[in-house]
């Protein structure tokens, strides 16, 4: 028999409740005092985000799992490469809804490029440098899931959590108080991938300490994908000079020649 999930569900609901009650403040307040046309844009961006990600997307996946579920289930493969795949494809739909909405700054009265959610206005440059990124996390999951029998709204709850770490390790502490949102965002990515990971597998009921390690063990994960990047940089930027100093000698050569 499946485990209770009242835990999670408890406290996703505060979450919910909470992130609604602080973007309906931030939202008067921005929309009402605030006179930067780009902020203000901004404002629009998140509160669109939430409306289409995490209100209608939240709901249609919670409408949709059971046929979903059962659509994946005559496909083949592992579940755990497919868990990882579906997580991947999840993320690259959300990025899809942020890219969509920096896009759309304009129609929310922006005034420079500067009002944006995302790094880029260009879908590709977006997944290139966010969803590649989660790849050691999704991988990271599927390794607990074999591991541990945490329930899909348990696996939502702990994976936005992590998200909401990263958010503020990167872009500041400020972000802990955007836990609301930031659950859900993040945690929806693996809401309906966790739907398809086998009840029967060999895995064991987790004990609370094993919730703090799904929350920052793929933190942990990312280091290796962090090295690698740098090291992809660093030899192409090495490459780059040997190739341009290379160029220099030969110029040299053919000045003293002349």
């Amino acid at each position: 028999m499946p485990r209770k999930d009242t835990v999670a569900r408890r406290l996703l609901q505060i979450l919910a409740v909470y992130g609604l009650l602080a973007v309906a403040v931030v939202g008067v307040i921005a929309f009402a005092a605030e006179k930067d046309p780009d902020k203000r844009a901004i404002v629009g961006m998140g509160i669109g985000l939430i409306v289409i990600w995490c209100i209608l997307g939240g709901v249609a996946m919670r409408l949709i799992r059971g046929r979903f579920v059962g659509w994946i289930g005559h496909l083949g493969g592992g579940w755990r490469l497919r868990f990882v795949l579906l997580c991947i494809a999840m993320a690259m739909l959300e990025e899809a809804v942020t890219t969509s909405l920096t896009n759309a700054a304009p129609l929310l009265g922006a005034a420079t490029e500067a009002a944006r959610i995302t790094s880029s206005t260009n879908y590709i440059e977006v997944i290139s440098g966010s969803v590649v990124a989660f790849i050691p996390w999704f991988i990271c999951w599927a390794w607990l899931l074999n591991r541990y029998d945490f329930n899909p709204l348990e696996v939502m709850l702990l994976f936005g959590l992590t998200g909401t770490a990263a958010e503020s390790i990167t872009f500041g502490v400020k972000n802990i108080a955007g836990v609301g949102m930031w659950v859900f965002v993040y945690g929806l990515m693996v809401y309906l991938p966790a739907h398809t990971v086998p009840q029967e597998r060999e895995s064991r009921d987790p004990r609370w300490w094993h919730w703090l390690l799904a929350v920052f063990l793929p933190l942990v994960f990312i280091f290796p994908f962090v090295v690698y990047v740098v090291y992809v940089i660093v030899r192409s930027v090495a490459g780059r000079v040997r190739n341009a100093t290379g160029a220099l000698s030969l110029w040299k050569r053919k000045e003293t020649g002349s």
